[in-house]
């Protein structure tokens, strides 16, 4: 059943160019809101970032209406809109089609992927959460709900559309979508839907890697990454998929650290939109707590232990981890000024134009390994050579 209210949200925060686009699609006729995380994000007073719009119209009437959009995907076909450095998605509602109807169907009409068309009633219960199934329609101003979302994010719980054992099977990733938003946004987790999490946490061996990778970075996005990773442990998931940092977690001791480090990621400057940063805080509090203090050799580097962490389990690419290795081995130049000063402007030059050094020196402020007069110090070096030239080394 439709339940409509008047919005208490931050009508301010919402994106000028998502409000035109809508207003451009509802001035063609179709039905059109802003939906998902963005309209739950308003209720509970978080800025939101994204802005996701949600139509009747069909991805070719979207792209003919609006400016500057595209059509992308295959088996979910939906529109990118593209604003200067902004982009935002148009989907047009989509419904669930049963065995039946498949069946039914003539196989020359069978239509590609996921892009069965139908209402917005039908399009919110195939999402995942009530909190992401509430509608806002920006023109008569007013919220649109069909599962229960308004009063979930009101009384701040997270609850599954649908039986939520059956969704979880259905993409395992909701399994981990579901503790992160309960820490972002502090709601606590269904009663059933947790019983269902612990019961389905097996299935996440099958999902994608790049699916749980995306997932990782984001967990550590969070104000208080540690304490959403301990939930993952309470809840016997890192078993399942990150039995490396499970290996961490049975340790009080190791634990701890690891806690402790991570809890600082987003105090020392860690750009939390680069996912190189991230997941080198990541990997730095992991090290820390699984072969303790000092320096670290050439042997753990090529631990193939590690290497399987870093590569198979939290899905670091390459290029992520060859640069943090690099800070790693930085680190220890910047406890030795003595030998950085006396060497030729050309060496110091390289030493701080690396392109490793920043990340080393977040490193070495989230390990408490630098001073406050030695921070001073290499931040002036920083100022000294900024916008210089590395010059050739031939």
């Amino acid at each position: 059943m439709s339940f409509t209210k008047k919005p208490q949200l931050h009508e301010d925060w919402i994106d000028p160019y998502a409000l035109r686009i809508v207003k451009n699609l509802q001035d063609s006729g179709f039905e059109t809101y802003l939906v998902g995380g963005c309209v739950r994000d308003l209720m509970v007073g978080i800025h939101p970032k994204d802005f996701d719009i949600a139509t009747s119209a069909h991805p070719n009437q979207v792209r003919k209406k609006v400016p500057n959009a595209y059509v992308i995907g295959r088996r979910f076909k939906l529109v990118l809109v593209k604003r200067g450095d902004q982009q935002f998605e148009v989907a047009t509602f989509r419904r669930n089609i049963s065995a039946e109807e498949l069946a039914a169907t003539p196989e020359e009409d069978t239509i590609e992927g996921d892009n069965y068309f139908g209402t917005v009633e039908e399009d919110a219960k195939r999402r995942d959460f009530t909190a992401n199934a509430v509608f806002y329609d920006p023109a008569n101003n007013k919220l649109i709900d069909f599962c229960g979302g308004i009063q979930d994010i009101e009384d701040r719980v997270l609850r599954m559309i649908g039986d939520p054992k059956d969704r979880f099977i259905e993409d395992p990733i909701r399994i981990l979508r579901a503790i992160r938003l309960s820490h972002k946004l502090h709601f606590s987790i269904e009663s059933t839907m947790r019983h269902a999490i612990s019961e389905c946490a097996p299935e996440l061996k099958k999902s994608v890697l790049p699916r749980r990778r995306e997932e990782w970075l984001k967990f550590m996005r969070l104000n208080e990454p540690h304490l959403a990773f301990m939930e993952l442990f309470d809840l016997h998931i890192l078993e399942q998929i990150l039995p490396g940092l499970h290996s961490v977690f049975i340790d009080p001791v190791k634990m701890e650290t690891f806690e402790l480090h991570v809890a600082r990621i987003n105090q020392v400057g860690i750009n939390r939109q680069d996912p190189l940063e991230l997941f080198a805080g990541f990997m730095f509090s992991f090290m820390k707590a699984q072969y303790g203090e000092g320096q670290w050799d050439s042997e753990i580097e090529n631990d193939p232990k590690l290497a399987y962490f870093i590569r198979e389990e939290m899905g670091i690419f390459k290029q992520e981890t060859a640069v943090f290795f690099k800070a790693l081995h930085l680190m220890s130049g910047l406890k030795k000024i003595d030998s950085y000063s006396r060497k030729g402007e050309r060496r110091q030059m390289a030493f701080v134009k690396n392109e490793a050094f920043g990340l080393a020196m977040k490193l070495s402020m989230l390990d408490f390994s630098l001073s406050a007069p030695e921070i001073h110090y290499w931040m002036q070096q920083v100022e000294k050579f900024n916008g210089a030239q590395v010059p050739p080394t031939h």
